[in-house]
């Protein structure tokens, strides 16, 4: 079978390949499973090596890895370039840290010496989006093969040419041939992936249907993973929030990767006082960004990556404006070529339409009133994700109690948007996800934390 990579800003095919066959997939688990025990000989210096060489070869050709992602799945350029730097950061930070995140830890006890390790697991499958498609690769496998780890990858179909790139990027900086593979295949492969003995955890960043499925899969075989998945993220606009500056970090937070991200701003909860300013100026500002070639450096807003994506958000909005919500801006498919879909603003958004309840994965807003503090908390939290949320106001203390005790989600931001950072860890609760990556819980989730207790 030949999987085909289409450019969504021309609908123009950039490249064929062929899929990978269920017994060539045996064949490489094999060959990274038995890498493996080369690669967890190495001490964390041996590692952290190969790993600045993959820092470095991420820096010298992001400007190459920019455009494939522009190609592929439609990224703007420059966002595409800041990726690839940044997935640099987390192989070097973790080349930096991994010794010391897994240092033994000497711990008193009844024995004469205890004390706990963490020992690499084995291969491990990554289930991967296309949305970032460099940066969701690297920052599981960044921890995992400093942990000693080996790795497979099946990314998504449409972005074959960024999961054979990211097998170059490890193999060019001298990591042994098989401790990262890419599998080009389909998900109906995934399961029997799972099945096998060899493979011994998995991680998906995905839709929360694809977790449970993975879920499912790996709960029979007993296997470990760690699930990031959808967010419908909440920003409180709070009456002492300082508006300009809060419209600015709102806007750039929904239209970030062409509104395509599970931590993008998607409900803007206004209390009453500002919400006819904030929407005023929401919507001056999202008309203002710049859609168009994603090959254009000046491009704020590229193509949906398919079209069959761009179809389904258009169909949630629709939906929510026949069950009541004001479309303010956009809503309209443009009559051109590619997987186009507009800065998109909605209001009077309320619960039972698609732009409350569900994910609207595109440059989507959705503005929701509510009368105080309160209702806003109680609003941020009525929803069945859990990834991300921001709330803004001028009291610093007010904002940390809301950030820190209130707000149901892994990531809580204050007077700023959110956004992952190898130092601090990432993931979602409800139904987006469980387990963390990044910073040194992200090193943990794929080791075996064994006690040694000596008489």
């Amino acid at each position: 079978m030949t999987i085909e990579a289409i450019n969504p800003a021309n609908n123009e095919v950039i490249g064929r390949y062929e899929e990978t066959s269920s017994e060539e997939v045996k064949q490489i688990v094999e060959a990274v499973h038995m890498t493996g025990h080369q690669w967890r000989g190495l001490n964390f210096r041996e590692r952290a090596t190969y790993m600045r060489r993959a820092a470095q070869n991420l820096r010298d050709s992001a400007h190459e890895y920019g455009i494939l992602m522009a190609k592929e799945m439609g990224k703007p350029l420059r966002d595409g370039i800041a990726e690839a730097e940044k997935c640099a950061w987390a192989c070097d930070y973790y080349a930096e840290n991994a010794e010391q995140f897994l240092a033994p830890e000497f711990i008193e006890s009844d024995a004469s010496e205890s004390f706990v390790t963490y020992q690499p697991l084995g291969v491990v499958l990554a289930i991967m989006p296309w949305n970032f498609p460099f940066w969701q690769v690297f920052r599981f496998a960044a921890p995992a093969l400093m942990a000693g780890n080996t790795a497979v990858l099946k990314h998504a179909s449409n972005v074959p040419g960024c999961a054979l790139a990211i097998e170059r990027i490890f193999r060019d900086s001298g990591f042994p041939e098989h401790a990262f593979r890419s599998l080009l295949v389909g998900s109906d492969q995934v399961d029997a992936i799972i099945e096998n003995p060899l493979v011994q955890a998995v991680t998906l960043t995905g839709s929360t249907q694809a977790g449970k499925a993975v879920a499912q899969k790996a709960g029979q075989m007993l296997k470990k993973t760690v699930l990031e998945l959808g967010g419908s993220d909440p920003y409180l606009i709070l009456e002492d929030a300082d508006l300009a500056e809060a419209v600015t970090t709102c806007v750039k937070s929904r239209l970030i990767n062409s509104g395509q991200s599970c931590i993008a701003a998607k409900r803007f909860v206004v209390v009453q006082s500002q919400l006819a300013a904030f929407t005023d100026k929401f919507v001056a500002q999202m008309n203002a960004a710049r859609m168009g070639d994603p090959l254009n450096e000046a491009t704020e807003v590229g193509p949906q990556a398919r079209h069959d994506l761009r179809d389904q958000l258009h169909e949630q909005v629709q939906r929510s404006i026949s069950q009541g919500a004001a479309c303010l801006l956009g809503g309209e498919i443009p009559d051109s070529e590619g997987a186009y879909y507009p800065p998109t603003v909605l209001s009077d958004v309320r619960p039972g339409m698609p732009a409350y309840d569900e994910e609207l994965f595109g440059p989507v807003a959705a503005i929701i009133p509510v009368a105080d503090e309160e209702g806003a908390i109680r609003t941020a939290n009525d929803s069945s994700f859990g990834l991300g949320a921001a709330v803004f106001t001028r009291d610093i203390e007010r904002g940390r109690r809301i950030a820190a005790e209130q707000l149901e989600a892994g990531d809580c931001f204050v007077n700023t948007f959110v956004k992952s950072d190898p130092r601090l860890p990432f993931g979602g609760i409800k139904e987006s996800g469980y387990g963390r990556e990044l910073s040194h819980f992200g090193i943990k989730e794929f080791v075996n934390i064994k006690t040694v207790y000596i008489q």
